[in-house]
């Protein structure tokens, strides 16, 4: 689930998670993940990049639904989503929408988890008649959870990728929206919310003031 970009050990390198909700192997969404991630973490100059892969987590989101429980891997991706310091999340388009596991693993996270949280947003599919669900689909779901997702969403459509590499106008849209999600994210503290369970147990302070009423 991980995609290395620098030396974490500094404690101000910057996490950036990327999610990428891609059904097949090799994936377009995958890939389209991966210049992103790779993008913003050269805008950043020092970061550190997780991906999460929402393919071999299907059946523990699945279960996650319908027992509100989460653990093992899938407890480890949200805990990797909800601590960076951004998100980039990618989905190929189905039935005109974002696909079912994306939005899946959303619904499971605690309410306010990305609150505050920059989050770029970009979608795959066949054609570029999909290219609206950035506006009708995404980028509401993320406004909902309150994160901030900055303004340029990026879509690829099956003529965007050439050859060896993929096309001038989609390399123009990966650069502007990972600049400015790398702007948001310097412009931030670094992320300290930790999983939530210590913030639940930070809330209801220490033993010694719950013994003492």
């Amino acid at each position: 689930m991980s995609l290395k970009l620098a030396d974490a050990s500094h404690i101000d390198v910057r996490s950036i998670a990327v999610i990428s909700a891609g059904l097949s192997e090799p994936s377009s969404t995958r890939l389209l993940a991966d210049l992103l991630g790779d993008a913003t973490a050269a805008g950043l100059g020092d970061a550190h990049v997780d991906v999460v892969e929402l393919r071999p987590l299907a059946h523990a989101v699945t279960d996650a639904l319908l027992t509100g429980f989460a653990a093992g891997d899938l407890a480890r991706a949200i805990e990797t989503v909800t601590s960076a310091d951004a998100v980039i999340a990618v989905t190929p388009v189905f039935s005109g929408s974002y696909s079912g596991l994306f939005k899946s693993f959303f619904d499971i996270l605690e309410s306010g988890a990305l609150e505050g949280t920059p989050v770029l947003v970009a979608a795959t599919a066949g054609t570029a008649r999909h290219s609206l669900v950035l506006e009708h689909a995404l980028r509401p779901l993320f406004s909902y959870l309150n994160a901030v997702v900055v303004p340029t969403a990026v879509f690829a459509a099956s003529e965007d990728w050439g050859a060896s590499d993929v096309t001038g106008a989609l390399r123009r849209r990966i650069d502007r929206a990972s600049g400015e999600l790398a702007a948001l994210v310097r412009a931030r503290p670094i992320a300290a919310r930790g999983d939530q369970f210590a913030r639940d147990i930070e809330a209801m302070g220490s033993f010694e003031d719950l013994l003492g009423g």
